[in-house]
């Protein structure tokens, strides 16, 4: 393979790269949203810096994906953290958990997603909608909702699901230092709400070492929401480097 044929690759194998070198439209992708509130210390120990908390909020979010091009059908589950950022509100991906490789590859090569491996589910049982997370064989998280008890209105809905997102650039050197350490901000845009739906709501996490939901406590269901959308992922911009010590 000749030097320039290696340049136009973005990821190995190069006989058989991890993912589609494409960008992602998301075809129905339902959400599963619970904010609750939690322990203001335990956030403080996770979020970096220069981002702020104002409140201890925390968004349990289960994603079943109906289509995604490039990737196929797959769900995805995590936590993110309300914060600001020179003043700006917007939400710290704290963590990811998806059932899918090529997307968890894409999410962290291309972007800065927290993503790994895990088994998320999205399902309606008896009139509730349930999202449940499994690391491995053990459940890590049950949240269960009132399947469309009340219609949440689509702008809203919009909103809760568009705020800028923000996480960390982690690449480590061949040393072992990281290379590059830098944190990113992205959003989703073109976005089309289908439904929108809230409900009572309830939380459960347990504690796994290696899947530590738990370490942000469930103290308070503040709301729940329910939404089926199409959307598309923005690039990622980098707007702190912390190997130079300064915004860009």
């Amino acid at each position: 393979m000749k030097h320039e044929d290696v340049l136009r690759h973005v990821t190995t194998p190069l006989v058989n790269p991890a993912f589609a070198p494409m960008v992602p439209r998301f075809t129905d992708r339902e959400y599963l949203n619970i904010v609750y509130r939690t322990d203001a210390e335990a956030l403080r120990a996770v979020v970096p810096e220069p981002l702020q908390i104002e409140e201890p909020l925390v968004r349990f979010e289960v994603m079943k994906m109906g289509d995604v091009s490039g990737y196929g059908p797959y769900t995805e589950s995590g936590q993110a953290i309300p914060v600001t950022f020179d003043g700006e509100r917007g939400e710290y991906l704290h963590s990811m958990y998806l059932d899918n490789f090529p997307a968890t590859a894409s999410g962290r090569e291309v972007a800065a997603y927290p993503k790994t491996i895990g088994a998320p589910n999205l399902y309606v049982d008896n009139g509730a909608l349930v999202g449940t997370l499994d690391y491995g064989t053990l459940r890590v998280a049950t949240a269960t909702m009132g399947y469309k008890h009340f219609a949440l209105d689509p702008a809203e809905a919009k909103a809760q699901i568009t705020v800028p997102t923000f996480m960390l650039k982690i690449i480590p050197g061949y040393d072992g230092a990281p290379r590059v350490m830098e944190l990113v901000r992205t959003e989703i845009t073109d976005v089309v709400v289908k439904e929108a739906w809230t409900g009572p709501a309830r939380l459960q996490l347990f504690e796994h070492v290696l899947a530590p939901l738990a370490d942000l406590p469930v103290r308070e269901i503040v709301s729940a929401s329910h939404i089926i959308t199409d959307l598309t992922l923005a690039p990622v911009t980098p707007v702190h480097d912390y190997l130079k010590g300064a915004q860009r």
